[in-house]
């Protein structure tokens, strides 16, 4: 197979290259096939993208190689691909602002995927047409699981916030990591600092059911649990976007659910979903992610 391949997405042109590369060595799947995947499940993705400053975990020499988060757009990135300059407190480069790349047409997508960005991260608010970061609007519940549990105590606790949530006017979308556990997200209408309600509730139900919820932080605490991460709404913390592909042994992805099959997991693998299985999904039953 030719190294280079010069392709024309949507009137772009771009250059693929070593596209009979390995990423997922335990299951073959190669860098033509992450192409692919991120291609045909952009109608659905891209939603999700949009207005998002992006964060991508780049893995050039497949998942058991070395990896690094980019978050600074390079100079050799298109001049077509929308980029937002945006303070960076705290920035472990010492760099005052970041240029962020943001995803918003089918053109960066497979731009990303040829860059072998494997998983894309965004945060929970949106810039403007300006390119001014807006409040947030969305709310998250990142659910880890504590060895022994699973996501199958995930899911159980994901029940329990669901209630929650709905005594509080807010209707909860669930969906995998991808990984180990799982995600809540809710629509956020800004009435308070989103962490702190985030983590007022992650109390709430730990006080309910210490058994099976913690929300601090300490690994210690864990075994177990299932940590309700609150800190995922920090305006600097980016959770893993929904119909991304994850960096495991096989291409797993976070992937939309039912609350239905929420409640009937009864077994891990019940809610492991690879990209094959996430793009029969999204052709039979449409973005279960999107927004009422």
């Amino acid at each position: 197979m030719a190294k280079k391949v010069p392709v024309k997405v949507d009137g772009r042109e771009l250059t693929l290259s070593n596209l009979d590369k390995v990423l997922y060595p335990d299951c073959g799947y190669t860098k033509a096939e992450v192409i692919d995947y991120y291609s045909r499940i952009a109608p659905v993705l891209l939603p999700h993208l949009a207005g998002r400053p992006l964060t991508v975990k780049r893995y050039p020499n497949g998942v058991t190689g070395q990896s690094f988060f980019e978050k600074n757009a390079p100079d050799h990135t298109p001049d077509w691909v929308r980029r937002v300059n945006l303070p960076a407190p705290g920035s472990t480069k010492n760099r005052e602002s970041i240029d962020f790349a943001v995803i918003e047409d089918l053109p960066t997508i497979v731009y990303y995927a040829n860059l072998a960005a494997l998983e894309l991260h965004v945060p929970q608010w949106r810039v403007d047409d300006d390119g001014k970061a807006l409040p947030p609007d969305m709310i998250v519940f990142d659910l880890d699981p504590g060895a022994p549990a699973t996501i199958v105590q995930c899911a159980e606790v994901a029940l329990m916030l669901r209630e929650v949530l709905k005594a509080e006017g807010l209707t909860a979308r669930p969906k995998t990591s991808g990984s180990k556990g799982m995600q809540l997200y809710a629509d956020w209408d800004c009435r308070e600092e989103p962490s702190a309600y985030a983590r007022r509730l992650a109390r709430l139900l730990e006080k309910e059911h210490p058994k099976e919820v913690v929300s601090v932080m300490a690994k210690a605490a864990r075994p177990g649990k299932v940590f309700i991460d609150w800190s995922q709404n920090n305006p600097a913390k980016t959770t893993v976007a929904p119909y991304s592909l994850r960096a495991r042994e096989r291409p797993t992805v976070s992937t939309p659910l039912t609350w239905k099959e929420v409640e009937s997991c009864e077994r891990p693998e019940d809610l492991v979903f690879t990209a094959p299985d996430v793009l029969a999904r999204a052709e039979n039953r449409g973005d279960l992610f999107a927004r009422a």
